[in-house]
């Protein structure tokens, strides 16, 4: 069956930087839309970042507004794996990391609700220190 496994998550200082991976298997999701969703305490699930690939050397990536400029996210298809690399991290950025799959586009991860989504990790905690 399909498994979505994130890691990379810890305890890190404000201006701090963490690499997140998502590890995909039961499939192949090269076709797929692959992204990060974040959950802080006592707030709804919010989209962070998504990435699509065309084919070839041609990938494309969109971001929420509150982390452009600071998160890259890439995929290694032949892993079947997402990452997201955040930098200058922020304590509003402490939240439950979660990763994602979806045949959409990648526009569409970011304002589709959780529920269109096909497949999902079951995170991992990043937490941020000031």
């Amino acid at each position: 069956q399909v498994q979505l496994v994130e890691s990379g998550g810890g305890l890190v200082q404000a201006g701090g930087s963490l690499r997140l991976s998502c590890a995909a298997s039961g499939r192949t999701f090269s076709s797929y839309v692959m992204g990060w969703f974040r959950q802080a305490p006592g707030k709804e699930r919010e989209f962070v970042a998504a990435t699509s690939w065309s084919g070839g050397s041609v990938y494309f990536a969109y971001y929420a507004d509150s982390v452009k400029g600071r998160f890259t996210i890439s995929r290694d298809n032949a892993k079947n794996t997402v990452y997201l690399q955040m930098n200058n991290l922020k304590p509003e950025d402490t939240a439950v990391y979660y990763c994602a799959v979806a045949r959409m586009t990648a526009q569409a991860m970011g304002v589709r609700p959780s529920r269109d989504m096909d497949y999902w990790g079951k995170g991992t905690l990043v937490t941020v220190s000031s």
